[in-house]
């Protein structure tokens, strides 16, 4: 297996495809191409993460560069860092949902977003051809604790955030942090908006309770616990903190891609005019929510980068992806588990029913997430063989090969993070999805 290097930055399995070197390299060539001033270095909890970073303070500085190193913050927080301070970029050290033994880099431009896909070719074809040369002169490192407060406290004053409706609803909440970088700054922001908080897994000591990933399959410790609380809602978040996935009252997940559904109906209830910017593996529920409301929605390819380059093109508001990311501009162009949680707060605080009764209301679509282990495949030649034998489907191959009929859909393509085939079905039927997926496997 090769080290990962897509748009979303680098992942590597640590010891093998991600050491010392390909964290000094990326460091210091992500340094050579930034504008001048300080950049922001943050990680999350896993416990590779801390010598990375210093790796990455040391190549940094060594170019003549300050680092300002917030230690364990969320990756959504050091996108708002940037962007409020305006640093010269930042690098998190993460590796997301990935199991523990991965870890890796992702790069923020001086904007706060994701570098593109332009600038991240230079990058990596910098840091595989690095010169020796030093700087004169050694930059500083200056380190920042507690980085998340300014974050949670710009979010509770969002205009599209109404707290004192979420303070007076008093709601009771379970958290499953994961025990990642968010354990310390969801509580927090859940505290200032008067909720009973139930802290599940958040001690950031990075020993991963579960697989990372908020899928509902890993989420049964907090379901259950939700039901032994009888709280109002869970709430799950990745190790990084930028992927967020609710529990109703019932203990039942709502499945991570009625995150951004919900938060949708949440923005576009309140009267706020904007298209709603999402990729092409998020569900049609969202269509619905933007007819109700007389907006529409705009796809891009997958991987946050792309949909918030989409958003400024097309001046969107709001977005996300339909694996948990909500990303609201007034706060910073990036997938924000904090800002999710106070919409998805705000929204159920104009409700007078359970959780359990108003996802009820939400449109009912099916989505199966499957994938394929690229040791067993060629996408290339993969995609080739489905264009021939779906004739069918209308086709968009903007982002691999999806396969449109009007009820339906089919989106199968290469992982930005996972070296995997991913293949995504959706339909108003379970059974429908199964049977999508099956043709496809049956012809690869």
């Amino acid at each position: 297996m090769e080290l990962i290097r897509r748009i979303s930055g680098i992942r590597g399995i640590v010891g093998k495809t991600l050491n010392d070197d390909v964290v000094y390299n990326h460091s210091k060539a992500f340094s050579n191409i930034q504008s001048d001033g300080p950049i922001l270095i943050a990680r999350d909890t896993r416990s590779h993460g801390s010598d990375f970073s210093r790796i990455a303070s040391d190549a940094i500085t060594s170019t003549g560069r300050d680092v300002i190193d917030y230690k364990i913050i969320p990756t959504p927080t050091a996108q708002f860092l940037v962007d409020k301070n305006q640093f010269s970029g930042g690098i998190v050290i993460t590796a997301s949902h990935n199991p523990i033994e991965w870890n890796g880099m992702k790069f923020i431009d001086n904007d706060g977003c994701f570098l593109n896909q332009t600038k991240n070719t230079t990058l990596f074809n910098l840091a595989d051809n690095l010169t020796k040369e030093k700087s004169n002169s050694i930059g500083k490192i200056k380190i920042i604790n507690d980085g998340f407060l300014d974050h949670i406290k710009h979010t509770i004053n969002l205009s599209v955030i109404n707290k004192e409706r979420i303070q007076n609803k008093k709601i009771k909440v379970v958290v499953d942090a994961v025990n990642g970088a968010a354990s310390y700054a969801i509580p927090e922001l859940l505290n200032l908006l008067n909720c009973n908080v139930i802290p599940l897994f958040c001690s950031p000591d990075g020993k991963f309770p579960h697989s990372p990933e908020p899928l509902n399959k890993n989420l049964t410790i907090l379901c259950d616990s939700v039901v032994q609380n009888k709280a109002d809602l869970g709430i799950a978040i990745d190790p990084d903190g930028d992927r967020l996935a609710i529990i109703d009252d019932k203990g039942i997940p709502l499945g991570e891609e009625n995150t951004l559904v919900m938060a949708s109906d949440n923005i576009l209830s309140s009267g706020i005019s904007t298209k709603i910017v999402t990729n092409l593996s998020s569900t049609m529920a969202l269509d619905v929510i933007a007819t109700k409301y007389d907006s529409e929605v705009i796809r891009s390819m997958v991987g946050e980068i792309n949909v918030v380059e989409k958003m400024k093109a097309v001046d969107s508001k709001f977005g996300g992806e339909g694996n948990g990311g909500v990303i609201l501009k007034e706060s910073h162009l990036g997938r924000d588990a904090i800002v999710g949680t106070a919409l998805i707060l705000d929204w159920l605080s104009k409700k007078t029913e359970k959780l359990s009764v108003i996802r009820s209301t939400l449109p009912s679509f099916f989505i199966i997430k499957d994938k394929i282990n690229l040791d067993d495949i060629n996408p290339d030649e993969a995609l080739k063989i489905l264009n021939k034998n779906f004739k069918s489907a209308k086709k968009d191959n903007t982002d691999g090969l999806k396969l449109i009929w009007n009820d339906r859909w089919i989106h199968i393509r290469k992982s930005n993070t996972e070296p995997i085939l991913r293949i995504y079905s959706e339909a108003k039927n379970i059974a429908d999805a199964k049977t999508l997926i099956d043709d496809v496997k049956k012809h690869l």
